[in-house]
């Protein structure tokens, strides 16, 4: 930082091996920990509270992130790996503003260094080790919240690369066009990580937690999801300054507040303030060395922005009427909606410390207060995407829609006429759905110019990958928009005492419980279901729903059997056995679950699109190009 200030070669060029040392020391560490966890090496603590000897391999590496001390190690190892991508890729940025970058980034590292050293070591060693650990959580013993954290923290740390760029770019007084292109493949690695990881998360919850919900409005949940929809705000913003040198004060405002809902969801899951499913439940202190960080980081940036602010001279007009203001608009409505995922969150605590009164907000507040603002981003998204920069026509524009909005409506009446009595939910999401995921293709297809039909389909496979990226993205909105609106709407769910070969029915699907049997698992006792799945007569598939209990941890889980279909889950757990005999036994019959995270998959797959795209053009260092027979990107 003080050889940037001064210019002085020497003292910036020790940015790049310094970050590269941090990482790989920091690998080491890591490594070392995995090691204890692989070889149950229980004369350290950490390994034996989450950890055991007959766990199985996967669960025993996860286990080394399935707690606070390690996942915090994870998070540095993160960091400083991000450090070192900035001084490997950043080869051509200004030396000052790489130098500050760098210094930025490693400032952030230092102080959860020293929060892990003074407040959460790792490697805290036992005078006695014990013959065997204890075992982790058994709801984590679970692929899909194996993968979860790393993707999260990919997602989380990734952010902090957009506030060093934003800090950095305040302290060297300068936001231009490239400053844009600089930020946003950061900010999309960040997003893609956050969007695998939520979705990840949900999928876990929709199978393993046995009530067959997707998303609960868990504090931990809002934890990761704001700073997503923050991300997503920079994401669009960035464009702006990109193409147009507008919005700059906004976009760096963006970046500070992103990687500070980053820190703020940190205070959340590890402070103890809130109890969780997923919540690293631990001393107030380390919640204090936490707000100190946030506090440090957000304060001086901030105090930075309003020293600065007036310096980030927008030089792009745009008329009320554009693409730049359907951009602003969209960045209000993800910035509000995120605020209000806020409020809903950590008004509980704010009510409990200021009027000692306990409350809860729950599913029903965020479905009001949240679905309002999606149905509005969905409606004017295609159309935003459609328009022209610096000034538009809204007739114009629109024209070319007119086919995606005559089938999303006739999707929309045909949902409605085809249910009786139920909410409005599913209609209004079939339109909306179907009106993101025509309009993101008609927006692919307005890109190949005019002509033969031949000619323009050439010219799709030449588009850059911005353009594709964004349209995949856009159209995985809508498909989980799909998911969620016909889940929602039109799942059935049937609870009942059965007895063995007594057949039962939900939605047309007949279900018939032949077996219940002991098995031992390498580390449980689960009691299994056999449950034959048939449809007018003809099997489909035999279900083995299971409750599990893991003696280590004396703590039962509950595994569902879920027959996955393109159109619908079957969805099936078992319960205690009745005194009449029989089992209770839960069935669900869940309408278009899966387009929730095939949506999920699209969106990841879309931000992977456009990250190839600016990568190269990042990597060459070389102003905006245009593939032949295409359209200028995004």
């Amino acid at each position: 930082m003080i050889g940037a200030h001064k210019r002085w070669p020497g003292w910036m060029a020790m940015a790049e091996p310094a970050a590269n040392a941090q990482f790989m020391l920091t690998a080491f560490a890591f490594g070392a920990l995995t090691y204890a966890f692989v070889s149950s090496d229980f004369s350290v603590a950490l390994v034996v509270q989450n950890s055991h000897s007959l766990k199985p391999m996967i669960y025993k590496i996860s286990g080394v992130w399935g707690n606070h001390e390690g996942s915090m190690l994870l998070w540095v190892l993160i960091l400083t790996l991000f450090g070192a991508m900035a001084a490997w890729f950043g080869g051509n940025l200004p030396p000052t503003l790489r130098a500050r970058v760098l210094a930025v980034q490693s400032a952030i590292a230092v102080a959860f260094f020293a929060f892990t050293i003074f407040t959460s070591n790792p490697f805290l060693r036992m005078s006695v080790p014990p013959f065997d650990g204890q075992d982790l959580n058994p709801l984590l013993q679970d692929p899909g919240l194996a993968f979860h954290p790393p993707f999260l923290y990919l997602g989380y740390v990734g952010l902090s690369m957009a506030f060093s760029f934003a800090v950095a770019a305040l302290i060297e007084g300068r936001v231009d066009a490239a400053w844009g292109r600089w930020v946003r493949p950061w900010t999309l690695v960040a997003w893609v990580n956050l969007t695998i990881g939520i979705g990840l998360g949900s999928w876990w919850a929709y199978y393993e937690l046995g009530w067959g919900g997707f998303w609960f409005w868990d504090p931990v949940e809002n934890a990761s999801f704001m700073p997503w929809l923050i991300a997503a705000a920079l994401l669009h913003s960035s464009i702006v300054v990109e193409k147009r040198e507008s919005l700059k004060s906004w976009t760096i405002l963006l970046a500070i507040i992103a990687f500070g809902f980053s820190l703020i969801g940190t205070f959340i899951v590890r402070s103890g303030v809130i109890t969780s499913v997923h919540a690293f439940a631990n001393d107030p202190e380390r919640g204090v060395f936490i707000l100190m960080i946030l506090g440090f980081f957000m304060g001086g940036a901030l105090m930075l922005f309003a020293a600065r602010a007036g310096a980030m001279e927008a030089k792009g007009v745009f008329s009320l009427v554009s693409r730049e203001s359907a951009l602003v608009f969209n960045n209000i409505i993800l910035t509000v909606s995120c605020f209000v995922v806020f409020v809903g969150t950590i008004w509980p605590l704010v009510a409990e410390m200021l009027f000692d009164r306990k409350l809860s907000v729950g599913p029903p507040f965020f479905d009001m207060a949240f679905t309002p603002f999606m149905v509005v981003l969905g409606v004017i998204l295609p159309l935003g995407a459609m328009m022209p920069w610096k000034r538009a026509e809204i007739a114009r524009s629109f024209r070319p829609l007119v086919p995606a909005l005559v089938l999303s409506l006739a999707i929309g009446a045909l949902a409605f006429a085809m249910q009786t009595g139920r909410s409005a939910l599913g209609p209004i999401g079939m339109f909306l759905g179907t009106w993101l995921v025509f309009g993101a293709m008609v927006d692919v297809w307005s890109r190949t110019g005019r002509g033969a039909l031949a000619g323009r389909f050439g010219r799709l496979t030449r588009l850059p990958r911005a353009d594709w990226g964004k349209a995949i993205a856009h159209a995985g909105f809508g498909i989980t928009v799909l998911g969620v609106s016909g889940l929602t709407a039109w799942q059935q769910e049937d609870i009942r005492v059965v007895q063995f070969n007594q057949p039962f029915e939900i939605a047309g699907f007949t279900l018939t419980l032949t077996d219940v049997q002991r098995v031992e698992g390498p580390n449980f006792a689960s009691t299994m279901g056999t449950v034959d799945l048939a449809k007018d007569g003809r099997a489909i598939a035999t279900l083995n729903p299971e409750k599990r209990f893991y003696p280590v941890a004396q703590m039962p889980t509950t595994e569902a059997a879920i027959d996955i279909g393109f159109w619908r889950d079957v969805y099936v757990v078992i319960g205690d056995p009745q005194n009449n005999g029989g089992w209770a036994v839960r069935t669900y019959y869940k309408p278009l679950a899966n387009w929730i995270w095939g949506g999920s998959i699209l969106m990841a797959l879309g931000g992977m699109f456009s990250l190839s795209d600016r990568r190269f053009r990042v990597a060459a260092g070389a102003a905006k190009r245009t593939p032949a027979g295409g359209v200028p990107a995004e």
